[in-house]
């Protein structure tokens, strides 16, 4: 197994214990959990597989990603049927975790199938998003992505790492790995610090 599968697994794990996170605090049933789990950890990268002409996407090529989906789902819930209360910081920590993998994942896959960084930049961005991006919109939340939180520009900076990490000729894991710190490090920063970016004002101009 390659360092980098086993951090698309790791991170396939991470985001399936956030979609059912999430699921036990909309109340959902089991079947609601699983589902809900496995769209945010495999939503993100069949998106960029479409994209990429990657198809079949990953998951029909290698069906571990479900049984890993599956099993973790259902140890999460019996985990959590022990628990009278979740702590509020595993939530944002386990996808800040399970992001910044994903970032790397995206970026690492499309340079696979073409030789653009920015398009390369672009996909880690939408790997690492948009697993959460469908969890929330199934929830009826605004995405972390449209708020005023450094998420989106998390995956941008580590993306922006890897890219000029290869350039400078360093080995592909290794750039990888600085990626994946660099968008943790950025993440975990902002929700410890409370960072945000300044916000669009239509005030006095309408």
């Amino acid at each position: 197994m390659s360092v980098i599968y086993f951090f698309d697994i790791f991170g396939t794990i991470i985001f399936a214990i956030c979609g059912v996170i999430v699921a036990s605090k909309f109340g959902m049933d089991a079947f609601g959990a699983i589902v809900l789990g496995g769209l945010t950890a495999i939503g993100g990268g069949t998106f960029r597989d479409m994209a990429l002409g990657a198809t079949p996407v990953f998951w029909m090529n290698d069906t571990t990603y479900l049984w890993v989906i599956l099993v973790t789902c259902l140890i999460t819930m019996i985990m959590f049927q022990k628990l009278d209360n979740i702590p509020s910081w595993i939530l944002p920590v386990s996808d800040a975790i399970g992001l910044a993998v994903f970032v790397g994942i995206g970026f690492e896959k499309a340079i696979q199938y073409q030789d653009s960084m920015m398009v390369a930049i672009v996909m880690g961005v939408i790997t690492g998003c948009g697993g959460g991006i469908i969890r929330d919109a199934l929830t009826s939340q605004v995405s972390n992505v449209l708020k005023r939180e450094i998420y989106a520009t998390a995956c941008l900076i580590g993306g922006i790492v890897y890219s000029i990490a290869l350039s400078m000729g360093v080995d592909n894991t290794i750039a990888f790995m600085h990626c994946v710190i660099t968008t943790l490090i950025v993440r975990l920063a902002a929700i410890h610090l409370n960072l945000s970016l300044p916000t669009l004002s239509t005030k006095d101009k309408c």
